[in-house]
């Protein structure tokens, strides 16, 4: 909630709520919404905010620093729209260029804006600060202690995210439970498929939750879940911040075959890949950590030990040299 946030936020009632129309006219709200403000630097979040961004950052002579969450043009809902993508393009080739201070989520996504514009990324992975609150309790859930207890959790549980095939592989597996923690576009349809195979008992449902209480409830799983597919380029070389919640948690990770999640995995030896994101494959990994107590529990311990670097304390030294040498002290 904005009203929790250490900062003023201002937000815009737009008449147009989805769509190029609400695009547009939340670029021209967000252009004189920076004209008439005395500010000495400017974050444009993602590719949708860099035009107005840019444009007051030339006209007030102001440092613009460009937070770029995604490989913006490469989403899916962008795949089939071949005028949007390239309004968004043109965008994109004409201002970054023109960039001296700018962030990405990993290496993966720096190196392709530096083949495509010749512009250096420096690479902010999305981490949470540590977490040392307990555990929930399963009881409370009424989860089986003997169960080996999954978690998805996010807030964009979505078609391309892997979640209807997980519950079709946790439907092949005794001893499994899995927790699902959030919301997206199809949690209806997850939940109406559980309801009608009444697997019920196997799958259990929590809404949207703060940050602390989410990670209490992923710190009393086994494993943790992200099955991402690699259908399209944002897709292939994300980097969710679930991974590391996960890994924050002490727990292990069960996760689809992506570069970024790969080269993590191994450097930690903190989880299992999924090679296809199908149910059988999936049901084997999981089955296979179920059956085998030894190697869940060196996961857990290294996730343990990984967490000892992979945390917001130590990646926040990256955004403070970042905004020092766009000539900002960095306070929080």
């Amino acid at each position: 909630p904005a009203g929790e946030l250490p900062y003023t936020v201002k937000r815009f009632h737009m008449v147009f709520r989805k769509g190029f129309l609400f695009y547009k006219f939340f670029n021209i709200r967000l252009f004189f919404f920076l004209l008439v403000r005395r500010s000495c630097l400017l974050v444009s979040n993602d590719l949708d905010t860099l035009l107005p961004n840019y444009l007051i950052s030339r006209f007030k002579k102001v440092r613009l620093v460009f937070d770029s969450h995604e490989y913006f043009t490469g989403v899916p809902e962008l795949e089939n729209r071949p005028f949007v993508k390239s309004v968004w393009k043109s965008i994109e080739r004409n201002i970054i260029p023109r960039l001296q201070h700018c962030i990405t989520i990993n290496n993966s996504i720096a190196d392709i804006y530096r083949k495509e514009y010749g512009v250096d990324f420096a690479v902010v992975r999305n981490i949470a600060r540590s977490y040392d609150g307990r555990a929930a309790e399963r009881k409370q859930l009424g989860i089986n202690e003997k169960d080996l207890l999954l978690v998805l959790q996010g807030r964009g549980i979505n078609k391309e995210r892997g979640a209807g095939e997980l519950i079709e592989a946790v439907a092949l597996c005794e001893g499994v439970h899995l927790l699902i923690i959030g919301a997206g576009d199809i949690i209806d349809n997850l939940k109406e498929r559980v309801a009608a195979e009444k697997t019920g008992n196997k799958i259990s449902f929590l809404p949207v939750m703060e940050w602390s209480e989410m990670m209490s409830y992923t710190a009393t799983a086994d494993a943790g879940i992200s099955l991402d597919k690699s259908d399209y380029i944002n897709s292939r070389y994300s980097l969710p911040n679930k991974i590391f919640d996960y890994i924050n948690a002490g727990i292990a990770v069960i996760a689809s075959e992506l570069p970024e999640i790969e080269a993590l995995i191994n450097k930690y030896n903190c989880g299992l890949l999924v090679k296809s994101v199908n149910p059988r494959s999936i049901s084997d990994i999981i089955c296979l950590l179920r059956d085998d107590p030894g190697l869940l529990e060196r996961l857990k311990d290294n996730s343990l030990i990984a967490a000892q670097e992979l945390n917001w304390e130590n990646e926040r030294l990256k955004v403070k040299e970042i905004y020092e040498k766009a000539g900002m002290e960095f306070f929080h």
